[in-house]
């Protein structure tokens, strides 16, 4: 289960190709991933399109439909497929995922332990950041889930850089055969604080570890329990904020200003003949509007990082002091 080849690498396509994994954009809010069958079509309420008209087309281009509808065919990245994945558990974010693979440093070539896999959207960000050489080992007690994840994980072609298991890392521990192993090991586990001891002895020297917990009690005793051997013990919450970017005519921006409670400042107030001349100048001409998304989300979770403290030998203390 823990080889590792290393002759394999992940590669990106530009175009598409008969058995591709493609992600569909019908609008901001309706994608899907479909796999590019040479006789198969895909139907929706923008028309029928014919999969043998997408083979060799270059991913985002737009394709059109025999009724004038069009979709936008797109490269299943690690963020797209977080948006359209199969939910089997509670997943992580864009903006989790990238603060967690920036503060557990990882880069191209490292080992990470996961657990649990759940619905893989941060293992598949994990294994683009350690890609080529890396390897992520993620384990879920539940089988039907690790089996979906593995099948997931061929799909978009990263099996070769993730392993996945079925153990129960909170009551078992991770395998001993992964000991001093991992550049970095990421918890996502009700009780992450039975499973620091094992992801002690997983890591390397100034490994880093991080637990992700919905609730402020979990972080407090998983921070109690990592005191003894790490150091450098941070918890953050992170909170994004998107904004709807989109062109509007001059006078529908003013009617929106005026809506009952906008909160868009308002302009000063002209006389009346100044208001007449911005009226036939400007009247109906396009701006660029920016406002706050109303769908922002909230609360997701905590993240917990620590660094393993480096124990060096009484021997080698003597010996640096000496120098």
């Amino acid at each position: 289960m823990l080889s590792t080849d290393y002759t394999k690498k992940l590669s990106f396509n530009r175009y598409i190709n008969d058995g591709d994994l493609v992600i569909v954009y019908e609008k901001h809010d309706n994608m899907k991933a479909v796999k590019v069958c040479e006789k198969s079509v895909l139907e929706n309420r923008f028309g029928v399109f014919k999969h043998s008209d997408w083979i060799g087309k270059p991913y985002g281009c737009k394709v059109s439909s025999h009724k004038g509808g069009f979709v936008y065919l797109l490269s299943p990245t690690p963020e797209l497929w977080t948006l359209v994945l199969c939910h089997r558990t509670q997943i992580l974010y864009i903006a989790d995922i990238s603060f967690v693979i920036m503060y557990m440093e990882l880069i191209p070539g490292c080992v990470v332990l996961e657990s649990g896999t759940g619905s893989g959207s941060l293992t598949t960000s994990l294994a683009r950041a350690i890609a080529p050489m890396g390897q992520v080992y993620t384990f879920d007690f539940h089988e039907q889930r690790a089996v979906a994840a593995r099948e997931d994980f061929e799909k978009t072609g990263l099996s070769s850089l993730v392993t996945v298991g079925v153990r129960d890392i909170q009551g078992e521990g991770f395998p001993e055969d992964l000991i001093g192993l991992a550049d970095a090991v990421f918890l996502d586990l009700p009780q992450p604080w039975l499973a620091i001891p094992s992801a002690g002895e997983m890591l390397k020297q100034d490994g880093v570890l991080c637990s992700f917990s919905p609730c402020i009690e979990q972080v407090q005793r998983s921070s109690e329990t990592l005191t003894s051997k790490f150091t450098d013990i941070r918890t953050f919450e992170v909170l994004l904020r998107t904004y709807e970017v989109r062109e509007a005519k001059m006078d529908q921006c003013q009617g929106e200003e005026s809506t009952p409670g906008s909160q868009r400042p308002c302009k000063r107030k002209h006389h009346a003949g100044e208001a007449n001349h911005w009226q036939q100048d400007n009247s109906g001409s396009p701006i660029v509007m920016a406002r706050p998304s109303s769908e922002a989300k909230g609360h997701t979770g905590y993240l917990t990082f620590a660094r393993l403290k480096c124990v060096a030998s009484s021997s080698s203390r003597v010996a640096s002091f000496v120098a």
